[in-house]
């Protein structure tokens, strides 16, 4: 079964990570020779393999076209519920008062009352819907001021209890079905804070801070082919192919949105920088959403049965309020619904998709924002090779 090769692998949750590759980390360019060796060693899957080598020629450019796009307020304030309660297991009060843990709302002024307006007018109860995200309030929070950072918190049980109690037991990696699939995006979005975590690590030696602990096997142990889960890059590959396709087909929705105000006019030059990448329209990518797709409607009682999906990752939202840093429960947050968003799109309530017209803005704006940190995932990981 995928997910329970998992609960070790990645230890800690969401220590969430460095600050980001603007604040001085650069990961040096690859070959397209080196790449291809990289990706050979992460991954013998056919379907797979010519995507993970397009994705390794073209992601440096692609990272840098997100980060543009991040600093603008639709794609970096949030409404997130922070002292919403754990439902799911039982827990000692655990208060993480380091500044790493601490986040603070920001100031009313800096978020646009668009912003606001669009997020009350769209916030609805679905019951069968793929997310279930918080009501919005007054605090919003900025993601450029609390970027992901490591931050000491573990959130090993949280893991446990999504890999166990979550993920669909009884299928193995390699079945032809659409639950196997939804392990190996959960999986990914893993393996992604995984290595955000190892990252915010190094950062952290960078700057001085003495951290006992040898990256180079730690990464082995977490993500690497001979490690706890060795086939947790690939995850994070066809989870990142995912969102990809999700991303590219919510393309006129995106571009839509900036027309009509409902995200800033001058983020749409970054956007379409973003749909101009060759990652976004590339056949090999968009085969592992393809598959997905084929999973769904192979049969009736496969699409019929989506609505445990469904439920799933409703579950997944919820399980981070018993995350308990602040800073880690809002990036989880925000990474979840960004999967979900892509799950949403890619397969929606019958198998076939979803009309993006349909999603909502700020599940648009995390789908785009966990795009991003797969890519810089991506990057660390291929830097670690």
């Amino acid at each position: 079964m995928v997910h329970t090769t998992l609960l070790s692998a990645n230890g800690a949750f969401l220590l969430l990570t460095i600050l980001d590759v603007g604040r001085g980390f650069v990961v040096p360019k690859c070959s397209s020779r080196a790449t291809q060796k990289w990706s050979a060693k992460v991954s013998s899957n056919e379907y797979l393999m010519p995507g993970m080598q397009a994705i390794d020629a073209s992601n440096e450019e692609l990272f840098h076209k997100l980060e543009s796009l991040r600093e603008k307020p639709s794609f970096r304030f949030f409404s997130v519920d922070i002292l919403a309660s754990c439902e799911y297991m039982p827990q000692e009060l655990f208060e993480c008062y380091t500044e790493s843990c601490e986040i603070y709302p920001a100031e009313e002024e800096e978020v646009s009352s668009r912003i606001r307006e669009v997020d009350r007018q769209e916030h609805a109860f679905d019951l069968d819907g793929w997310t279930r995200w918080d009501m919005p309030s007054d605090d919003y929070y900025d993601l450029e001021a609390f970027p992901e950072g490591y931050t000491e918190y573990d959130g090993s049980e949280i893991w446990k209890f999504i890999h166990n109690r979550i993920c669909f037991d009884g299928y193995d990696y390699d079945d032809e079905h659409w639950k196997a699939d939804f392990n190996k995006a959960v999986s990914g979005l893993h393996s992604m804070i995984s290595a955000q975590v190892l990252r915010g690590v190094q950062e952290k030696m960078d700057e001085g801070e003495v951290i006992q602990l040898d990256l180079k096997k730690e990464f082995t142990r977490r993500l690497g082919a001979n490690g706890e889960t060795p086939r947790a890059i690939e995850n994070l590959y066809f989870c990142f192919m995912l969102l990809l396709t999700a991303v590219s087909r919510a393309k006129a929705r995106l571009l839509s949105d900036c027309s009509n105000g409902n995200i800033e006019s001058d983020a749409s030059e970054d956007l379409r920088d973003i749909f101009n990448s060759p990652l976004l329209n590339d056949a090999s990518v968009s085969l592992a959403a393809k598959r997905l797709q084929d999973h769904a409607t192979q049969d009736g009682a496969s699409s019929q049965n989506l609505w445990e999906a469904r439920m799933r990752s409703r579950e997944l939202l919820r399980i981070t309020n018993c995350v308990q840093c602040n800073k880690c429960r809002l990036h989880g947050k925000i990474s979840i619904l960004g999967l979900t968003t892509a799950l949403q799109i890619l397969v929606g309530p019958t198998g076939r998709g979803l009309d993006p017209e349909q999603v909502k803005r700020v599940e648009l704006s995390a789908l785009v924002t966990t795009l991003h940190k797969c890519s810089r995932a991506i990057q660390y990981c291929q830097q670690m090779q």
